[in-house]
Order: C-alpha cells, then sequence, then structure tokens
C-alpha cells in the first residue's frame, strides 16, 4: 500500500480537475502520464488530442458520461480518456459531471487492461481511491460541492 494525495490541478466556472500524488514522488500521476509521452514523437500528438479533450471538458462540455471509456467494474467510477483510433488511454476517476481526478495512463496493447500489469495497477489505485472516497462522502467527511472536492486538503489516502 502507498498513501496518496489529492491534488488540484485547474479550476474552471464549469469543471474542477484533480490528480494524486503518492507518497515520496516528486510528480503527480497526471505529471507522470505527460512526461511518458510529451517527447515521444509517436504518441505526442496523442497526448495533446487528450489534453485538448480535458481543456475542452474542463471550459465547455463538463466531465459528462459521454466523454469517457468505462474501465472499472459497474459498482466504480473509473474511466478513461482515450484517443479514438489509437491505444493511448488516460485513467481518471469521474465524480460528477464537473469533477474528475486524473490518474496515469500508457499504451493500451491487450485486448483487457487486466492483462496489462502496469495498466491494471493505475485502474485498481482508481479503484481503491473510489472506494475510499465513497466511504468518507457517505460519512460526511468528504463532500464533492459543484467543481471541489472538499475534506481531502490534507488527508491521505492508503492505496
Amino acid at each position: 500500500m502507498a498513501k496518496a494525495t489529492i491534488l488540484s490541478v485547474d479550476q474552471t466556472e464549469k469543471a474542477g480537475l484533480f490528480t494524486i500524488i503518492f507518497e515520496g514522488e516528486a510528480v503527480s500521476e497526471f505529471d507522470s502520464f505527460y512526461n511518458k509521452f510529451i517527447n515521444d514523437a509517436e504518441r505526442s500528438d496523442d497526448l495533446h488530442k487528450i489534453l485538448t479533450q480535458i481543456d475542452l471538458m474542463l471550459n465547455v462540455r463538463g466531465f459528462t458520461e459521454r466523454n469517457f471509456r468505462p474501465e472499472g467494474k459497474m459498482s466504480d467510477n473509473v474511466v478513461a480518456i482515450p484517443v479514438y483510433k489509437n491505444s493511448l488511454r488516460l485513467y481518471c476517476l469521474r465524480l460528477s459531471d464537473s469533477v474528475l481526478i486524473v490518474g496515469n495512463g500508457g499504451i493500451k496493447r491487450t485486448q483487457k487492461v487486466e492483462e496489462d500489469n502496469i495498466l491494471n495497477g493505475y485502474v485498481i489505485s482508481l479503484q481503491k481511491l473510489d472506494a475510499l472516497l465513497k466511504a468518507d462522502i457517505k460519512r460526511g467527511l468528504v463532500r464533492i460541492v459543484k467543481t471541489e472536492i472538499i475534506g481531502t486538503d490534507d488527508k491521505q489516502y492508503d492505496i
């Protein structure tokens, strides 16, 4: 298990974008994803497509369900931002139409995400965080208010 903290990435009137950072890491999961592909000549265009989608959702559309591909189980909120006709995926936790936690991702080379240990690890981490957030919401410790996650500022989650 590793401890993770939720960080704000960007806030607009339409939506709030968050990510996680694991204890002892210098960069967040979203930054790690970005850094993997920004200088990859074959994938940098796909990365820019994902970043453009995020920007549109933050400023125009919100994080509506139709913008994502379900990736976890029926009982969780794990989704991916796919690049259509390609295999780059960014795994996320969609908490509402106005709140999204972006995680990490990579190139999906297998039929099922469970067949790739690295990508499956990103999904499992988000599933664990989702369960912990749901429990905190149920207990009244965390609230989703408009574009914000209230109650996680000084909290670490064991993922």
